[in-house]
């Protein structure tokens, strides 16, 4: 840590890897070096930043260890190299398909419970599963970009709940419009209803102010008219039912055409985001419309509930109870800023979990099981292993022992103590055997159903042994140099 600056920024209380390591001021070439490939995890696969970390730095200490020796580097990086091509192998076997719905619900706990605590990991658990059960299409590669994440700042985080459907954090412009419409038809556009200036600097020259007058008129006239086709829509598909008509313009509605359709009845929406138009024909059914010369009753799609809710100055649309919604909203709640920065990390990373174990369709036991199988049987690899590459094996079998000796100590135990144990179990079973951190005792974590993503390991293995080795190899050259100077 000597070149951390150890200036925190602005940003307290948060566990997730990736966001401490963004943050900090890292001066340290090697430690910048570090960070970036924990980055470069969490753009990836979303998890695992904190291991990477973990797993390099031991990597090099216990390579550092033999280096002392007289170990040459280049031979420690060969051992790494045929050390990884063996865990991978063991990634392989350990491997186990799990798609259903349980099991993603294990994914996402065990991803969620190391970033905030146990009772929000278990509500955040099931709100992420369903987000993303809702919007995935069979055959088609998941968008997390379809769960959209809206924070309020009020109430506590255990009031964070999946809205089935669409939250937009501006509200009607108009102060007579409905707050509150049940049963609504959508008309999702993307229309100017503003009265415009000509976009060329023009200067125009009237003979009289009547003629003025007609112009303007005339100008006003083409805005009204596009008003008056959603007014003539909205006439024929509600009639005279209590049917709610709404309005989402990704342009502007001037007041002169919100006054109209306040009258009407229409709630309008003026200004939403280019996301939320595809999201809301996903939610709602229908489809954007970029004009209104041939709207029918076939694009406009259906909610049960919109509803505006205001907090302090700001209004949140809600657009809920839609029939078969293929974009939900996870709306997060917590009583300060830094609060739902955290929650919004977590979901960040749950949702990305709980993708991962979908695309991947198979999982691996998590717990710390996964490294001490690593370490069976990367001791037993050794053995064939020729040479002093051997030492280099012998390192990385030990670095990867870390990630338990880290779950324990977290959880309070002796790490020491606890790694004994699960190395005793380990030998007499065949299956994996994980830390249960409430006891620290070991328990089988495919039982217990703590599960980590295969891709997310994979990455882990694959940056991890490449960082290091380059470390390793790199450190020589400069000692080289530097002794040659001064000669």
């Amino acid at each position: 840590s000597s070149g951390i600056n150890a200036e925190w920024p602005l940003r307290p209380g948060t566990k997730d890897g990736n966001v401490l390591l963004h943050e900090m001021q890292i001066q340290h070439p090697t430690a910048s070096l570090i960070a970036r490939v924990a980055t470069a995890q969490d753009d990836i696969t979303g998890d695992g930043t904190t291991s990477n970390v973990l797993i390099i730095g031991e990597l090099l200490k216990q390579a550092k260890v033999y280096i002392g020796d007289g170990l040459h580097p280049r031979v420690a990086a060969e051992g790494f190299d045929l050390a990884k091509k063996k865990a991978l192998a063991v990634l392989e076997e350990m491997a186990v398909e799990k798609t259903s719905r349980d099991d993603l619900v294990n994914v996402a706990r065990t991803s969620l419970r190391t970033k905030v605590k146990g009772q929000v990991a278990e509500l955040l658990t099931e709100i992420i599963v369903d987000a993303v059960l809702a919007i995935k299409k069979p055959d088609q590669p998941i968008d997390l970009h379809m769960v959209e994440i809206m924070s309020m700042e009020h109430k506590t985080e255990m009031d964070t709940k999946l809205v089935k459907g669409l939250v937009m954090d501006h509200g009607a412009r108009h102060p007579d419009m409905p707050k509150k419409v049940t049963d609504a038809f959508i008309l999702t556009c993307n229309v100017s209803l503003e009265y415009e200036k000509s976009e060329v600097n023009s200067g125009f020259f009237y003979k009289s102010a009547e003629e003025r007058e007609k112009l303007v008129k005339a100008e006003r006239a083409f805005t009204d008219e596009k008003v008056r086709q959603i007014i003539e829509l909205k006439r024929q598909v509600v009639g005279d039912s209590d049917k709610g008509f709404v309005v989402i313009n990704q342009k502007g509605i001037d007041p002169n055409s919100l006054d109209m359709l306040a009258r009407e009845g229409i709630v309008g929406l003026r200004r939403a985001k280019r996301r939320n138009m595809e999201r809301i024909v996903l939610a709602c059914g229908g489809t954007a419309v970029n004009s209104f010369d041939d709207i029918t009753p076939e694009s406009l799609g259906h909610a049960g509930l919109f509803y505006e809710h205001v907090l302090g100055d700001d209004k949140y649309s809600f657009i809920e109870e839609c029939d078969n919604p293929q974009s939900v909203t996870i709306l997060i709640k917590g009583p300060n800023k830094h609060t739902i920065t955290q929650i919004k990390d977590a979901v960040r990373d749950g949702l990305r979990a709980v993708k991962n174990a979908i695309d991947d369709g198979r999982v691996v036991a998590g717990a710390g099981a996964f490294e001490v199988a690593i370490y069976q049987a990367l001791q037993e690899f050794k053995t064939e292993v020729k040479g002093k590459a051997r030492l280099g094996v012998e390192a990385f079998a030990e670095a990867m022992l870390i990630i338990p000796k880290c779950l324990a100590q977290n959880a309070g135990h002796d790490a020491q103590d606890c790694l004994v144990r699960l190395l005793q179990e380990y030998k007499g079973t065949d299956k994996p055997v994980g830390l249960d951190l409430v006891s620290g005792e070991a328990m089988l974590p495919m039982e217990a159903g703590v599960f980590d993503n295969y891709c997310v390991k994979k990455q882990l293995l694959n940056s991890c042994t490449v960082i290091s080795s380059n470390l390793l190899i790199v450190d020589e050259v400069m000692r080289a140099g530097m002794s040659s100077l001064k000669g």
